[in-house]
């Protein structure tokens, strides 16, 4: 039964506090910083300003980054076990979550930590804040979004399989998934289009809607 399912595995919280901390901690930092987050393309001294002017919001961001990814890892497990129980198609589904999770979440702390390191001394150095912010981008985007892929879409196709989730919630994990397959696109955008747009958020794109949804589907 699902509240069963519920009871036998609080990993599965991990998907609300996955949502919440990334959510808290961006929107806090972004409401305290004193400038726009620079996009890939942007002028070094843009993307120091924003770092290095007031880092504590940016430190606050990053708080909320590295809980997330922590949470993100509990999550992955709980969606690997759920996996398991898939029937024939139970370990092609596990390797998709327990790789789409060790990549998203090992790809957020990586952002995570790039963006921590870039509030201090490496990112005063024109050359490496450059490096550190390629680094923010490409591991909180685009790498982080192909892990998500493989993460909800084992989450919705095992929740599928064994009737353990609602067909709205698999429905939505699997949309999810087909949104985060498409952020490697974004290393093709032109770096022209990203300058064009003057600020923003950071790129780590939590798909975390189905994720924090599950624990309360299952009640």
């Amino acid at each position: 039964m699902a509240s069963t399912a519920r009871l036998d595995d609080p990993g599965a919280l991990g998907g609300v506090l996955t949502g919440v901390s990334f959510i808290g901690g961006l929107a806090t930092g972004l409401r305290l910083g004193d400038a726009p987050f620079p996009r890939p393309g942007a002028d070094v001294k843009d993307i120091q300003r924003f770092f290095q002017g007031d880092a504590w919001p940016e430190r606050i961001n990053v708080g909320g980054q590295l809980l997330s990814a922590a949470s993100l890892a509990v999550f992955s497990t709980s969606v690997a076990r759920l996996a398991g129980r898939a029937g024939r198609e139970a370990r092609a589904l596990q390797a998709m979550a327990i790789i789409g999770g060790a990549l998203a979440s090992l790809s957020l702390a990586a952002s995570a930590t790039a963006a921590a390191a870039f509030t201090g001394r490496p990112g005063r150095e024109e050359h490496r804040a450059r490096s550190l912010h390629r680094l923010v981008f490409a591991a909180g985007g685009p790498v982080h979004g192909a892990g998500l892929a493989l993460l909800l879409g084992a989450l919705g196709l095992a929740g599928r399989r064994t009737g353990a989730l609602p067909g709205p919630l698999t429905t939505a994990s699997l949309a999810s998934a087909g949104v985060d397959a498409l952020a490697p696109v974004v290393l093709a955008v032109p770096r022209r289009l990203w300058s064009s747009r003057r600020g923003g958020s950071p790129p780590s794109s939590c798909s975390g809607s189905a994720a924090s949804a599950w624990p309360a589907a299952r009640g």
